[in-house]
């Protein structure tokens, strides 16, 4: 049961890493179309973020769970 959680797990985080939009657009354009103009992330990106952190912390415990 924990291995296919294991499994399960590392599938959304490879889909939620894939996910997430490159952060550097470049140039005049990119700079033009960002709403976030003085870096501080949207709260679609917070949440990545904080999914993509709390799938990595699970994904190393189990590791460890399994290995001992």
């Amino acid at each position: 049961m924990l291995k296919l959680i294991w499994l399960l797990l590392s599938g959304f985080l490879i889909f939620i890493i894939f996910l997430r939009a490159p952060q550097n657009s470049g140039g005049l354009a990119g700079f033009a179309s960002k709403s976030n103009v003085l870096g501080s992330p949207s709260s679609a990106e917070k949440t990545l973020n904080n999914l993509t952190a709390i799938g990595i912390f699970l994904y190393f415990i189990i590791a460890i769970k399994l290995n001992f």
